[in-house]
């Protein structure tokens, strides 16, 4: 197994770099196990290196002795190598409205399906870590915003059976904290089945440390929260700011959002829809690093995750699809 060089940089480098199965292999060693390979299923670091199979095998007596730096990943059980996993990974990283599955599919030349799924466990790796379980905690915009199809651009049937406006659209909630002396602004966002004030006052309540300033709109569903925050109401048919109460950070996010989700997939399955947040979210809280920065960032998140493909359909043991699930997610609008 050779040696890693200098991480790549930029994305022909990435191209370049990775292009050697060999050296791409060393750098995902390399980053999953800083401290010398140790067996995924027992920890023992008693492995041997199998050159010509690029597998381990563990000294311990256990069913499960030889391995591959796939296992315990999201690239686990994948025929596809590593050269072209770790650069779908740095496309995904770093394309700002996301990447279409039809273009990882031509750049990497492989099925169309294949580079679906394979977004799809990347995006799993994009999911916040422990930093999700710490309180946002200064002043925190709070907003919610409809993800669905226009509805002067459906069939007269469905336009009819959904009527206008919000109705039979994703609805999503989002908390910003503002710029802080640690840092840029940081976004969560979470898809709710309601907008009513028994759904998103727990979230907020969940998310937001006690004492903070939260700042919304004037939905109803927000009554409520003063006594444990510093609630700062915006009128948006009066104003949009109001000296510091406004919610244009967040609203600014929905606008990064939508313009992936419209201009890039142009359509996302509701089911699917809480991955595609996940990719955008892990985009906009690192925006202050740079496309090398933000791949090795994701790459370690690669551990430790797992997602099969009857699991991202939603299939059953009975072999069904679950409710509102789609195999073909945005393929069918791609």
């Amino acid at each position: 197994m050779s040696e890693p060089t200098k991480n790549p940089a930029t994305l022909i480098e990435a191209v370049t770099y990775f292009a050697d199965e060999d050296r791409a292999l060393a750098f995902f060693v390399q980053m999953r196990w800083p401290d010398g390979v140790c067996c995924p299923h027992c920890g023992s670091k008693r492995v041997t290196f199998l050159a010509n199979q690029r597998r381990w095998k563990c000294a311990e007596q256990h069913p499960c002795r030889q391995f591959s730096a796939k296992v315990g990943t999201i690239f686990e059980d994948s025929p596809l190598p590593l050269s072209k996993w770790l650069v779908a990974v740095w496309l995904e990283a770093n394309a700002k409205n996301s990447i279409s599955s039809y273009e990882v599919h031509r750049a990497l030349g492989i099925t169309q399906k294949s580079a679906w799924f394979m977004q799809q466990r990347i995006r799993l790796a994009m999911q916040e870590g422990g930093d999700f379980f710490l309180k946002l905690t200064g002043d925190v915009e709070v907003d919610e915003t409809y993800i669905g199809g226009k509805a002067r651009n459906m069939h007269a049937g469905k336009r009819k059976a959904k009527g206008r406006g919000a109705v039979g659209k994703a609805i999503v909630m989002g908390l910003l904290e503002r710029h802080t002396e640690k840092g840029k602004s940081k976004v969560r966002t979470v898809v709710v089945p309601k907008n009513n004030r028994a759904t998103l006052q727990p979230i907020v309540k969940q998310h937001v440390a006690a004492g903070s300033n939260v700042y919304t709109d004037e939905l109803a569903s927000y009554t409520g929260l003063s006594p444990e925050y510093v609630h700062g109401v915006i009128n948006h048919a009066e104003c949009y700011v109001k000296g510091t109460i406004h919610t244009n950070g967040m609203e600014n996010y929905w606008s990064l959002f939508k313009r992936c989700v419209k201009g890039t997939h142009v359509s996302v399955e509701p089911f699917h829809l809480f991955r595609y947040l996940d990719a955008e979210g892990f985009r906009f809280n690192n925006r202050e690093l740079n496309d090398g920065g933000r791949f090795l960032k994701l790459v370690p998140q690669a551990v430790g995750k797992r997602l099969t493909y009857k699991r991202l359909i939603g299939e059953n043991p009975e072999g069904r699809l679950a409710a509102g699930s789609d195999a073909g997610g945005e393929a069918a609008a791609e």
